[in-house]
Formats: C-alpha cells, structure tokens, sequence
C-alpha cells in the first residue's frame, strides 16, 4: 500500500468481506501496515472517488448470513441474570462491533478529499473495533454461543447509508450519536454484569469504552471541522441534521464525563438535556 488510494481501496475491500472473523482479522493486519507510514495517508490531493461495480453495490456491506436482520423490537431479551440472556445481551454489543467496523471502514473509501488524518483516523478506528469484536466473540464462545447465534438489528448501518451522500450528516450522526449512546449505555451494562457475575465481560466493556471515547472525539474533530469548512454553527446544524435524517433523540441518563472526555461542549450537553 504505497497510496492513499491504496489505502482506501484496501477498506472497500475489508468491507465487502462477509466473514466477520476474516474482517476483523484483515482488518487489524491492515492497520498493522498502515500505521507505521505516514506516506501511505498523504497527500489528500490524490484522493479520489471510488466508483463501485453493481456486485459491489449489492454486496456492501459484507456480512455473513447469519445474524439474522429483524426490527429492533424482535431483538431478543437481553436480561445478564440468566446464561441464555447474557450470550443474547453480550451477542448484542458484538454485533454493534461487527457494525462499527463496516462504519468506520465505510468512512475510509467512501468520502474523498479530505485531510490525511482523517483517512489515518478512521483506518486507526476500524482497527479497534475489529479488536473489540474479537474480544467479545472469544468471550461468547465460552458461553457456548458464537456471533449469529442470536437475531439482531441493522439501525447502524440503516443511518450509514441514510448519510452515505455528506459527510457533516454522517459525522454529526453516526459517530457522535448512535455511537455515543455507547458511552451512556455502557456503565449501566457493566453494574448488571457485575451482579451477574461476568467480571471477564466488565474487562472488556472497560477496553470498548476507553477507546469509544476516543472514537466518538474522532467524530467531534471531523465534524467541527466540516461545519467550519462550511461556514455552518455546529450547535445549530446539529438538531436541523436529527430532523432531517429522522435520528434518534437521544434520552438521559447522559455519561457526562465521557460525553465530556470526547469533547461534547457546555451548550450541546444543555442541548441534550433539553435545557436549551
């Protein structure tokens, strides 16, 4: 890989790829060789749109036939107090994973010309959540389930192809909402293993948030960054982007020092709690 087109192309690849194992392996390899060059981001000038085949169209993303994709109300019952429920509850966050590699990777070749960091950030992301599905696949299996055992939804891909036409929606909407509900969501999973007695599963869930701080910052960078490229007030595009893209509103309980941590301000943690 001696390109940025290189380098996006091999994303494209990696997300057409439909074993989840084969994914996050490629994946982390990829990044392996990335990393340590710079050249291979550089320069933004030559980044440019990649024109995709009909298979390709109608293959993306990548996934194995098993999870199968039901709304989110058939999604099964995930209570950690039985060992049925803690494979479906643990199967869940594995396939938001699995979803947020194809995410990160989708960033990657889809959104031509902008900055080498941005290419360098999302390949860094898709890397980490390869790890993080990893981590947890591994974890089910000692449960005697694997990834696809369990129905799941498909709302986080739904709102990447929703925003697959700009860049600021799917910087305001995927990374810094969707995925930020992980970093609410994750301290009240974590006390209900706890009590479970899962203290393997709370280590991991410990990793995933670390780095989902960092992943959501990375949304809040770019996302700043396009709105003062556009001349556009993020807090005031932000709520007219929910509505337009038919987001969720996101509910309290906030995890305000991580929203915080990742860079969410005063005024848009108001916003959120509906103060303003």
């Amino acid at each position: 890989m001696k390109t940025l087109a290189d380098a996006r192309a091999l994303a494209l690849d990696l997300l057409l790829e439909p074993d989840p194992v084969r994914k996050a392996r490629r994946t982390q390899q990829g990044w392996e060789q990335l990393r340590p060059r710079q050249d291979a981001f550089e320069p933004a000038c030559c980044a440019r749109a990649i024109i995709l085949t009909s298979a390709q169209a109608q293959a993306l993303p990548g996934r194995p036939e098993r999870p199968r994709l039901v709304p989110p109300k058939q999604v099964p019952s995930r209570t950690p107090f039985t060992p049925e429920g803690r494979a479906a509850l643990l199967h869940a966050i594995c396939h938001i994973e699995f979803n947020a590699i194809n995410l990160a990777l989708d960033a990657v070749w889809r959104f031509e010309g902008m900055p080498p960091d941005f290419y360098q950030d999302w390949w860094r992301v898709a890397a980490e959540e390869a790890y993080h599905f990893t981590l947890l696949r591994e974890h089910l299996l000692t449960l005697d389930h694997d990834y696809g055992d369990f129905d799941a939804h498909n709302g986080l891909w739904a709102m990447c192809e929703k925003t697959s036409e700009d860049i600021l929606a799917r910087m305001a909407l995927v990374p810094r909402t969707l995925e930020a509900r992980g970093l609410d969501a994750t301290p009240l999973i974590q006390d209900k293993l706890t009590r479970a007695g899962d203290i393997r599963a709370v280590e991991i869930l410990d990793i995933i948030l670390h780095d989902e701080i960092g992943h959501v910052t990375i949304g809040n960078r770019w996302f700043q960054h396009l709105c003062t490229q556009r001349g556009v007030d993020a807090l005031r595009i932000y709520p007219e982007l929910v509505t337009q893209y038919e987001a969720p509103r996101l509910k309290p309980p906030y995890n305000e020092a991580a929203r915080r941590a990742a860079g969410f301000t005063d005024a848009e943690m108001r916003w959120l709690l509906g103060e303003e």
